[in-house]
């Protein structure tokens, strides 16, 4: 009969598997879904397949395991040997090239980045790189004053410095600017008389 031919259910129930195709980033991770995985400093720069099957995420180049992790459903997983050994790290001028851009940006911006790079630089980069990319939508100006202010706070982190520029309110805490003297129309008929009462006296 048919119950005699089926067979019994597996021992571990089915898990869903997923795969990720990303770039390995200057800090050394690559995101596959809501989180970020460290995968040997190596492969900065190149294509990577990251597997997921349950709680484990596998990282593979070609059909080889390079990085393993615990599943995260957000931030980020570091091995702390995935990174370059210091000298490595320097030769990369990831880091010396974020503060070189700040330079440019003014000196509050060059603050901000110092402070960053003062623990785990590399942990750190990708906050950096954020930081100075915001060039691309803003002048250096406005950065600078966002800096300036989110130290104020004692807030650098990226998000909040792009906030601050978002809203417009790196300024909010500074003296406003004389405002303009509106035309005469903007200024009620008194503005009127006055220019009539001056050319009659002419």
């Amino acid at each position: 009969s048919e119950r005699d031919a089926l067979h019994p259910l597996p021992p571990r129930r089915f898990e869903l598997v997923t795969y990720h195709v990303g770039k390995v980033a200057p800090d050394c991770h690559v995101k596959a879904g809501p989180a970020f995985y460290s995968v040997p400093w190596r492969l900065i720069g190149q294509r990577v397949r990251v597997r997921t099957c349950g709680d484990v995420v596998q990282v593979f180049t070609d059909d080889t395991v390079v990085a393993t992790h615990v599943r995260h459903l957000g931030g980020r997983a570091t091995n702390y040997e995935h990174y370059p050994p210091h000298k490595v790290a320097h030769q990369l001028r990831t880091v010396v090239w974020c503060r070189a851009q700040a330079e440019q940006i003014g000196e509050h911006a060059v603050a901000v980045v110092a402070e960053l790079s003062q623990v785990n630089a590399i942990h750190r980069l990708r906050a950096i790189q954020a930081i100075v990319g915001l060039r691309t939508k803003y002048p250096d100006d406005r950065i600078d004053a966002a800096c300036a202010r989110a130290i104020r706070v004692g807030d650098v982190r990226a998000r909040t410095i792009k906030g601050i520029l978002i809203a417009g309110t790196e300024h909010d805490d500074t003296a406003a600017p004389l405002a303009l003297v509106p035309p005469a129309f903007l200024r009620g008929p008194q503005a009127f008389a006055d220019d009539t009462d001056s050319a009659a006296n002419q």
